[in-house]
């Protein structure tokens, strides 16, 4: 089982996964040339995946969905909730997913999860080969007990550090947008992370992957210092999803 990133921040996400000969694009919040040209720097291409699975109606992580899918036939799996706000959804085959209810896509069990953020239904998810299973967990403004049960024992994690409390106070973004993001239904600071982190942490986890890092509120070193200070090791050993080039192909 291997993953790689299209891309991270509030500019456009893509993740995907890969399990045997079944891959998985959990969503695309770029325009359609740009992904293809996103998923062809990891070797791949629109038709070597087997649908898109989304986590919520934001255009940084759906902008892209409906365009992909819909010119190269590919299925997506969404929550009703999300379904309700998408737009240029016309023509795509679309599977509404309950959103605790696992569902198998070929080779790959997908196991949503609901998460605290300001969407009509958001998710998160957890992707599973029946030996090795990988935790995503970005948009949400603070942690659960659920959350942190579905992510116990997962071999990677990809998990959002979005903002630093100082950079997001002093900085640009007006009073009711930085309410917004550091809010219980926004996105989690690097403290936030970190000590979520520390819970989830144990001697299987191989790889931990910071992602959604803001550009404007935070800085790769200082989610780096963060993360490291938890998994006891030194800050560029920890390694960061950026906006432009995500991440390359990490086999787990």
């Amino acid at each position: 089982m291997r993953f790689a990133s299209l891309g991270s921040g509030s500019e456009g996400n893509g993740l995907v996964v890969e399990a045997g000969a079944t891959r998985v694009l959990m969503d695309c919040g770029f325009g359609l040339a740009d992904c293809v040209s996103r998923l062809a720097r990891l070797g791949l291409q629109p038709a070597d995946l087997a649908g898109i699975v989304v986590t919520h109606e934001h255009g940084d992580h759906i902008g892209g969905v409906g365009r992909l899918a819909r010119r190269h036939r590919l299925p997506v799996w969404l929550t009703a909730g999300t379904l309700a706000m998408a737009q240029d959804f016309d023509g795509v085959a679309v599977q509404v997913i309950d959103s605790h209810a696992a569902f198998v896509v070929d080779g790959l069990e997908i196991q949503p999860y609901p998460v605290p953020h300001d969407a009509r239904e958001p998710v998160q998810y957890v992707f599973g080969d029946g030996d090795r299973r990988l935790g995503v967990l970005t948009d949400t403004g603070c942690s659960t007990p659920h959350i942190e049960t579905m992510l116990a024992g997962v071999d990677a994690l990809v998990l959002e550090c979005n903002h630093d409390a100082a950079m997001l106070e002093n900085g640009p973004y007006p009073a009711g947008l930085k309410r917004r993001v550091g809010g219980r239904f926004g996105h989690l600071e690097n403290s936030q992370s970190a000590a979520l982190l520390d819970r989830l942490k144990h001697e299987k986890l191989q790889c931990v992957m910071a992602a959604h890092v803001s550009r404007k509120n935070n800085t790769s070193e200082l989610a780096r210092r963060a993360l490291a200070q938890v998994l006891d090791c030194a800050d560029d050993e920890v390694r960061v999803a950026c906006q432009s080039t995500g991440f390359d192909w990490i086999r787990i």
